[in-house]
């Protein structure tokens, strides 16, 4: 096993104890964009196991989120899980299609034969759909809403489809396009639930897009599409408002100072994602392999050998063992 084997996506813990082994400490998982800080509410939640997920909850679920992003109800659509929309997506809107590279690694696989394009405004004629992350993944990149609708309504791309991939715009809601879906506008979003919120095992995400693409997806995901805990889980927390505005601040201020860690190391950060953070440096491998050691796992890239990503801590503790790992460098 090498380093091919985490670079993909991040969550790779099972292959990291298989090549660095268990290390002195328990392993720290740097290698996902993953809110560390869960929210609390879990435990309080009666799911319902026995009885089969009741429709009138799923659209209590879809309310409250529609209320979060800034969105009509009836064009929100509950999913399990962002990652699998997209590739529901894929099949739904057949067309030629491009996406931004670098970004998530998912994005390729949406369309069997879509093409990486360098910047959103320089498609190739054929593509009819195009497909973003905002905040972009791995960079952190952030377009902002108007650069992004001036492009979505210029006559260029009058009869393209741009999709746009929010799974880390929680933290940010000022950069969302989510109050511009419309029916009559070609704009699709992905928003992620378990990103923001820390618990991306419910699997839980929501499509938000004008009513055609959303009774479509309705057809496919049938009578049942989420668990009952996805529908209890989800409706609690989206209306924690409380909590959602502390994660917001928080984020941002454990962000900066994880700049300030990697800074006092002479390591420089790219992007503006609270969630995270990407170092660009000649000895990317060295660190990666320097912190697995100290059983901290991050995320290289095999397209870029000098990026290297790092989730932004949850503790003091965290923020520690990090400054310790790469003092010992």
């Amino acid at each position: 096993m090498t380093k091919a084997s985490f670079t993909l996506h991040g969550g790779n813990l099972n292959d990291a104890r298989t090549v660095f082994g268990e290390g002195d400490q328990p392993w720290l998982d740097l290698s996902t964009g993953i809110n560390p800080v869960s929210w609390p509410g879990t435990s309080r939640i009666d799911c319902g196991w026995q009885a089969l997920p009741d429709p009138k909850l799923l659209a209590i679920l879809e309310a409250a989120a529609a209320r979060h992003f800034g969105v009509a109800p009836d064009l929100c659509c509950a999913v399990p899980g962002s990652d699998l929309a997209l590739r529901l997506l894929g099949k739904v809107l057949d067309v030629p299609a491009a996406f931004v590279a670098p970004g998530y690694s998912g994005h390729s696989a949406v369309w069997s034969d879509s093409q990486p394009v360098a910047a959103f405004d320089a498609l190739p004629d054929e593509a009819l759909a195009l497909l973003l992350a905002n905040p972009n993944n791995p960079d952190g990149c952030i377009y902002t809403p108007e650069r992004l609708l001036r492009w979505r309504d210029s006559p260029a791309a009058e009869n393209r489809w741009l999709v746009v991939d929010e799974a880390f715009a929680d933290a940010t809601p000022d950069i969302s396009l989510a109050a511009h879906i419309a029916a009559h506008r070609r704009l699709i979003i992905l928003r992620s639930f378990g990103k923001f919120f820390g618990l991306a095992g419910l699997r839980l995400g929501f499509l938000l897009a004008p009513p055609e693409i959303i009774a479509e997806f309705r057809r496919l995901l049938g009578d049942w599409p989420l668990s009952s805990a996805a529908l209890a889980i989800g409706t609690a927390a989206y209306e924690d408002s409380d909590w959602i505005l502390k994660t917001r601040k928080d984020l941002g201020l454990r962000a900066n100072r994880l700049d300030a860690l990697l800074e006092s190391h002479g390591l420089c950060t790219i992007g503006a994602c609270p969630h995270f953070r990407l170092i660009e440096n000649d000895n990317a491998e060295e660190i990666f392999r320097l912190l697995a050691r100290k059983a901290i796992l991050t995320r290289p890239f095999d397209y870029e050998p000098r990026w290297l990503r790092l989730a932004v801590p949850a503790s003091d503790a965290d923020f520690a063992r990090l400054h310790e790992a790469l003092a010992d460098g």
